[in-house]
């Protein structure tokens, strides 16, 4: 009889150790990697759900690798670099679109997590 409790207190625990994390992206990576870019000694994160006009280009951006596990695997892997483009009506010390192209762009904005700035903020409330 006291091995019942025993048993039951080692299959939580295995279960524990093997489940996947429910804060997956939709595309099944985990999200506990920020998208960050880094441009002129600065770092920007993404913000979703901005519309916003990618405009001249002005120079490379690299994306450093995500290193959420520390396993030697992600220690390797070398940082992307990505073009930096102008959004239009704002400056790029607050924000810039980083992609291939000014059609395929991620708006990212240089801010710590908090509060948006305001240019941000106006771009949010019109899309």
């Amino acid at each position: 009889m006291t091995r019942l409790p025993l048993m039951a207190a080692m299959l939580v625990l295995a279960v524990a150790c093997t489940s996947e994390s429910s804060s997956d992206g939709a595309d099944g990576q985990a999200a506990s990697c920020a998208y960050l870019v880094h441009y002129q000694d600065r770092s920007y994160q993404d913000v979703a759900n901005v519309e916003f006009t990618a405009g001249e280009e002005l120079g490379s951006a690299t994306v450093p690798p995500c290193d959420d596990t520390g396993g030697q695997e992600d220690a390797q892997q070398a940082e992307d670099t990505v073009t930096a483009y102008r959004v239009d009506g704002i400056s790029p010390d607050v924000a810039v679109a980083v992609g291939d192209s000014p059609d395929d762009t991620v708006f990212v904005v240089a801010y710590s997590g908090g509060e948006l700035p305001p240019e941000v903020q106006k771009l949010i409330d019109r899309s």
